[in-house]
């Protein structure tokens, strides 16, 4: 009895990723962890703030003794040498791909890329507007080379219209899709926001769902074609409600905080000293009032008749946060989570990195996946939201080093001989450290 090997979606499919920060990055390592063959381009002649960490060769005072760790920190907070395969930026969406270098700027270098287009099936690109037309990777130039070719270009603002042009990372993008403004807690906080948008996760998702839905139209045509995504737009369609409240009412909607229009909710400090000693509790029904006010040993505060209904719970939604907190600051976050979730009450602790390394439940799914990658050391990775009941998936590619995979990609992807490939990198095409002047 032959037993087949079940495989993943998206195998048999070759990606080329020529991406940058984060959403790009994290679509393709997606597309990858599905399956795909992914192919990372890059250069050895140039550094891309935003890719592989900060700076090529980062000063080590700036990080020997930097204790606020964040995605541009080092392992061991030692960058150099080969501070490009070390950098937590890059590793974090860096798994299930292979790396290989060539000059773009040159016209063999064009021409190379050309040639892996041709046995490829699809391009990821997110760089700013202006670079791939200005190298004449058009989508009109390569599906020449391959009309099969799904080209999928995720500027911030899209390949049309008045702001097309326009450059910017994930803080100024987060800005214009007023992702800053319905995320505030005060107007105060606006220039004090965190590192995290949004659009890294919807632009990367909505990437990944392009690829497959192009993939499942060529399969019915035979023919590839342009996604042109807007990075912004995959944000805009999340706050739809607010903007059908401004054009059904002219409402602007101001910060609610930790609350909700339509339930008692909040962010309570418990017991402990450290910064992440808070839970979050949401009351939307007499239901969950009544398994509150069992946990709590129904107190007499409750017993008022402001607290009867969910009206007038919520208009008195000041005093009930004033009685929770007394009570939250008795109980550890987690301890207080398990009691209110055992009588149907939403709860969940507030957790840092730490507590999520530790978390039993992160555990218990396997979500976190130990890698060992050459440079950094073996660690754990954050894994893929899903998983498959008769597709076990194995990641066996750790995040690979700049150049690391030259020349397989040369050899076996575009069949170069062993002295073609000794030119290229005689020609610095293909390489594993970037170029001495670059910083």
């Amino acid at each position: 009895m032959v037993i087949k090997k079940k495989k993943l979606p998206l195998e048999g499919i070759r990606v080329i990723s020529v991406t940058v920060v984060w959403a790009g990055p994290f679509a393709t390592m997606m597309l990858g962890d599905l399956g795909a063959e992914v192919i990372e381009v890059e250069s050895i002649h140039r550094f891309t703030a935003g890719a592989r960490g900060t700076f090529a060769r980062p000063p080590v005072g700036s990080y020997e003794n930097d204790t606020n760790g964040g995605y541009t920190t080092y392992a061991g907070r030692i960058p150099n040498p080969y501070a490009w395969n070390k950098c937590a930026f890059y590793n974090c969406h860096g798994r299930s791909k292979r790396a290989m270098t060539m000059d773009l700027r040159r016209p063999d270098g064009i021409e190379l890329f050309k040639e892996l287009v041709k046995v490829s099936d699809i391009i990821v690109e997110n760089n700013a507007p202006n670079v791939f037309d200005s190298l004449g990777l058009t989508y009109e130039a390569l599906s020449a080379v391959n009309p099969r070719l799904i080209m999928i270009r995720a500027s911030g603002f899209g390949q049309t219209g008045p702001y097309r042009h326009w450059r910017g990372y994930g803080a100024n993008l987060a800005a214009f899709t007023s992702d800053y403004w319905m995320s505030q807690y005060t107007t105060d906080e606006l220039a004090t926001r965190t590192n995290a948008y949004s659009m890294d996760a919807t632009g990367a998702a909505s990437m990944v769902m392009s690829a497959i839905m192009a993939l499942a139209q060529r399969e019915k045509t035979g023919k590839g074609q342009l996604v042109d995504l807007a990075q912004t737009q995959t944000v805009l369609t999340c706050y739809g409600g607010a903007f059908m409240d401004y054009i059904m009412n002219g409402n602007v909607q101001e910060s609610m905080q930790n609350r909700w229009p339509s339930a008692l909710q909040g962010c309570y400090r418990c017991a402990g000293d450290d910064m992440y000693t808070y839970a979050v509790i949401s009351i939307f029904n007499d239901k969950e009032w009544e398994g509150l006010r069992l946990t709590m040993g129904n107190p007499d505060w409750m017993k008022d008749e402001k607290w009867a209904n969910m009206a007038s719970r919520y208009k008195n939604h000041d005093e009930f946060d004033q009685h929770i907190e007394a009570w939250t600051k008795q109980h550890n976050k987690y301890a207080l989570m398990y009691l209110l979730q055992k009588e149907g009450v939403c709860c969940g602790a507030v957790l840092s990195e730490k507590d999520i390394h530790n978390d039993p439940h992160v555990a218990d799914r396997n979500f976190l996946i130990e890698m060992t990658q050459k440079w950094s050391g073996t660690h754990r990775y954050a894994g893929p939201a899903w998983k498959y009941t008769k597709t076990p998936q194995v990641f066996t590619l750790p995040p690979p080093g700049l150049g690391e995979h030259n020349e397989w990609a040369y050899k076996q992807v575009l069949g170069k001989s062993d002295e073609e490939y000794a030119r290229l990198v005689e020609e610095k095409h293909a390489g594993d450290e970037f170029l001495p002047h670059v910083k």
